[in-house]
């Protein structure tokens, strides 16, 4: 799987630590960190992961700024992004599993560094059910 990471001035050591996790935790899977250094806001860092994420539709993706709120109102602005702002580990498996989402928002002052890495990898071990949640992730993709 492709996972593409971004983040703020305010993300990034967070990113980084999680660059790192992700490298050691799914080594198979193929990382992209989009940016070695910070982006200057959160609204030029999601949408260049927005964009990564509708050319690349099989591709996961996470952004952390210091809140999380604010990428995840950028996304939910880009077509056909589903995103989830999440602060813990079922959250992140849920919006996966029953959403589709394919972005997740972390805030790098709302969770520490080991419950982000939990939410990481909940997010990126979790696997899209479809069946009865299709209509809803149908429903998702055309108000945007």
């Amino acid at each position: 799987m492709k996972v593409f990471i971004a983040a703020d001035n305010d993300g990034f050591i967070l990113k980084n630590r999680l660059v790192d996790f992700i490298h050691q935790s799914f080594a198979g899977d193929e990382l992209i960190d989009l940016n070695p250094q910070p982006a200057s806001d959160f609204v030029e860092g999601t949408l260049n992961l927005s964009k990564h994420l509708q050319t690349n539709p099989e591709a996961l993706g996470i952004m952390v700024d210091g809140y999380g709120a604010g990428s995840f109102m950028v996304a939910c602005k880009v077509k056909q992004m589903v995103v989830a702002e999440v602060s813990d580990e079922r959250s992140a498996y849920m919006t996966r599993e029953h959403n589709n989402a394919r972005m997740i928002t972390l805030g790098a002052q709302i969770v520490g560094n080991k419950l982000a890495e939990n939410i990481v990898k909940e997010f990126l071990s979790a696997h899209y059910a479809a069946g009865r949640h299709q209509i809803r992730v149908d429903m998702l993709n055309k108000m945007a």
